[in-house]
């Protein structure tokens, strides 16, 4: 978060470049830190490396809210601009499955179980 790491939300809302951060996400740098683009370009790298690294496995990937949501964004075809349109709270659970190139959004911010997950189902036991 470049030069707001640290700053609590009340400080932030005072900093007219938190606002258009907030406005226009695809387009507005963090001070001393990433364009939005560039997390997200690094997140769904690291996915693509580990899903061809661990062909028809079911992995893991732990991160912060708004990383979570620009991948789920990239793969739902979606622009950075509308993330705030979906929630991804704290110690919820997102499942993206890929059919070959195709991705699939199973789960979105779920905190319920994930036994009745397809993905789960079709494994041999």
């Amino acid at each position: 978060m470049g030069e707001w790491s640290g700053l609590s939300y009340r400080e932030l809302d005072e900093r007219p470049e938190w606002r258009r951060f907030n406005q226009v996400r695809s387009m507005t740098r963090i001070p001393g830190g990433e364009l939005m683009v560039e997390t997200q370009a690094r997140m769904v790298g690291e996915l693509d490396r580990l899903r061809a690294a661990h062909p028809d496995e079911v992995f893991a990937v732990v991160s912060h809210g708004d990383v979570i949501k620009a991948a789920i964004a990239y793969f739902a075809g979606m622009p950075l601009d509308f993330l705030w349109r979906f929630e991804i709270d704290p110690a919820s659970v997102s499942v993206i499955a890929f059919e070959g190139d195709t991705p699939r959004i199973l789960r979105l911010n779920d905190s319920e179980e994930l036994r009745d997950l397809p993905l789960w189902n079709a494994r041999p036991a």
